[in-house]
């Protein structure tokens, strides 16, 4: 098969497509034909030597794929060769083909398209699972950042669905133009005083559960943006990984911030996530209330292409790689 292959660690020219062996299910694991794999920014941090893959798992980068079943491993059951699925990865996903443990491969999203559900499960997975985890409720004024990008659009939707005052900061003004368009009560430019502009919002009130992507950054501005029992959930350290962190504050205003990542976790624990959000995101995106955002394609060729305009910060929604 062809596949993706990291020459080394460094820029987008790092990513070739070479020819390597198809791999072959094990007992409990299916072999999917890959119709789209999405580009994640997780995707660029292995690219560059940051972000290495779990013990176990395809050194091929990539976290989320459609296709169809294309062979059964010994013992699974539920599912027919032919048939349509998504699957949440360890790796493997910039190829022809991978092998997915069966209980992290769902049926797609109803009526969404094989090549836009490509896009679809990290970002309705990682969501899903860090809103439920710090209980983001009705009425609770909620913050995410790159609120245009994949996960972004996602908890912009999903926070409105549970009846959240949303916020969001994005860059240029489309970005802008788009978040409000799906949703957000405020969207900001992070070019500006996004802090300031939120306390004046929230009339001192501060913001209860924070989605951040950033990290070390912002960590200063959202303790001090943060309400009393505010809770915030750290998914990414765009802003790099080490800061100062006042704890008597922290105390003071009785909240919390807390981390986790999909990829490293256990099987169990992803199986259960893919259960979860087949079960909860996907009859949300079937009525409408959420909608996939817009995505930007390139062939799987051109994947040095798809990283440069991630990086670039010019996307809007998903950028989604296609398999001929």
């Amino acid at each position: 098969m062809r596949a993706i292959i990291t020459t080394e660690p460094g820029g987008p020219d790092v990513l070739q497509l070479q020819e390597v062996g198809t791999p072959l299910p094990s007992p409990g694991e299916v072999l999917i034909k890959i119709i789209a794999a999405g580009v994640n920014r997780a995707d660029l941090l292995q690219r560059q030597g940051h972000y290495p893959p779990p013990p176990g798992a395809s050194e091929i980068i990539g976290l989320e794929v459609s296709g169809q079943i294309a062979a059964l491993g010994s013992g699974v059951g539920g599912w027919r060769v032919g048939e349509a699925c998504v699957a949440l990865l360890g790796g493997g996903g910039y190829a022809e083909f991978v092998v997915a443990p069966v209980g992290q491969v769902v049926p797609p999203p109803p009526g969404v398209d094989l090549v836009t559900a490509a896009g679809v499960i990290e970002a309705a997975a990682t969501v899903y699972t860090n809103l439920e985890r710090v209980g983001l409720r009705a009425g609770e004024v909620f913050l995410v950042h790159g609120g245009s990008g994949g996960i972004g659009s996602y908890a912009i939707q999903y926070a409105k669905v549970i009846g959240a005052t949303v916020i969001a900061t994005a860059g240029p003004e489309d970005k802008i133009d788009f978040c409000r368009s799906i949703g957000a009560d405020h969207a900001l430019s992070y070019r500006d005083d996004w802090p300031a502009e939120i306390e004046e919002i929230t009339h001192g009130h501060g913001v209860d559960v924070i989605l951040d992507p950033i990290g070390a950054k912002y960590l200063e501005d959202h303790l001090r943006l943060l309400a009393t029992s505010g809770r915030q959930a750290v998914i990414g350290l765009q802003g790099g990984r080490s800061g100062t962190l006042d704890l008597g504050g922290l105390m003071r205003k009785r909240a919390s911030i807390s981390a986790s990542s999909l990829r490293a976790r256990p099987k169990a624990e992803k199986a259960e996530v893919c259960r979860a959000v087949a079960e909860h995101v996907w009859p949300l995106i079937d009525s409408g209330l959420i909608k996939p955002p817009p995505k930007t394609t390139f062939p799987l060729a051109e994947a040095a292409a798809a990283h440069a305009h991630l990086e670039s910060g010019a996307n809007i929604g998903k950028i989604i790689l296609t398999v001929p």
